[in-house]
């Protein structure tokens, strides 16, 4: 088995070899730059891990986990155009960059370049490849969508929720892993267990991640503590709050929703958060969905020594602080 830095590696490595067109360079340079902004790599990355489980060949993995790559880096550039992001991992967003037309108009080439990768892998598992890769996008952006909707919704609830992150977060997470047990040749019902695992992985961590927002270490999250209660973002956290919270409370949680004063709202909030134990119980909502994930991999009759490697990435997942 390789370890996740190995797989990493060659990530990286298939990452820097991809040539683009170079005209019109404005079309493909943001491509470029935005595939060249690191990351963590935790899709591509896992869907090589999903070829190891199975005893399946990295290198013939490599056009997938491109694909899969490719397509979230797509996904991010008009992301931040709907979200009017001036930064992406600390440097300028595209549209910032070359402007809103020309980033729109790259990430749909990107997404050209995506289906141009998952065309490369093995011809005999060609159809189930662009089939899963095909949900796995159009899922994402069901999730993109509904995301948007719910900011001008007051009663979103909170399976709608969940439903919404596992299609923004989770499916392609899941879909990675498939594709990677498609590649290996797994066994359509191992395939679909992989996939278990991962979407189930994906809602313990966006879960986790609304969590970190209001009480991570703002040293070691990376972006603005408490960003989501500013922006009166919908998450668990919120929801789970409107869920439980007495009428005189609801009147002190609605008036935080229009206060400008920021310190005074995330402190008013997070207190509310604490009178109703909000951390422990979306933990607790976390660690089930954590559950139902190592359930799917449990059941894939492989020795327990294979999977120790996705285990061990997973838990690193769920333990980080940022």
């Amino acid at each position: 088995m390789h370890s996740p830095s190995e797989l990493l590696k060659h990530v990286e490595q298939a990452i820097s070899e991809i040539q683009y067109p170079t005209y019109p360079g404005n079309l493909y340079e943001p491509i470029s730059y935005i595939m060249s902004l690191g990351g963590k790599r935790v899709r591509p990355t896992m869907l090589l891990m999903a070829v190891d489980l199975f005893n399946g060949d990295i290198f013939k993995a490599l056009p997938a986990a491109m694909a899969i790559e490719t397509f979230h880096n797509f996904t991010l550039i008009h992301d931040d155009i709907m979200d009017n992001a001036p930064l992406r991992r600390g440097k300028q967003t595209v549209h910032e960059k070359w402007g809103t037309n020309t980033a729109i108009l790259s990430g749909d080439v990107m997404m050209v370049e995506a289906n141009k990768h998952i065309t490369n892998v093995d011809v005999s598992i060609l159809k189930p490849a662009l089939d899963t890769f095909n949900t796995t996008a159009q899922g994402v952006c069901e999730g993109q969508q509904l995301d948007m909707e719910f900011e001008n919704r007051s009663d979103v609830s909170i399976p709608e929720y969940i439903d919404m992150i596992r299609l923004k977060t989770a499916v392609l997470l899941g879909g990675a892993m498939k594709l990677g047990a498609i590649v290996a040749k797994a066994k359509p019902e191992e395939a679909e267990l992989i996939y278990v695992f991962g979407e189930n992985l994906g809602i313990a961590f966006q879960l986790q991640d609304d969590i970190l927002d209001v009480f991570g270490d703002p040293e070691k999250f990376g972006k603005q503590i408490a960003g989501d209660i500013i922006a009166n973002k919908k998450t668990f956290l919120l929801l789970k709050l409107q869920e439980l919270v007495s009428k005189e409370d609801h009147t002190k949680l609605t008036d935080q929703f229009t206060n400008k004063n920021t310190e005074d709202k995330i402190k008013h909030i997070t207190d509310l958060y604490h009178s109703y134990k909000i951390r422990e119980l979306a933990t607790q909502e976390m660690k089930s969905y954590l559950d139902k994930a190592f359930t799917a991999l449990n059941k894939i009759t492989i020795a327990e020594s294979r999977k120790s490697e996705i285990i061990k990435l997973a838990e690193e997942l769920m333990s980080r602080e940022h």
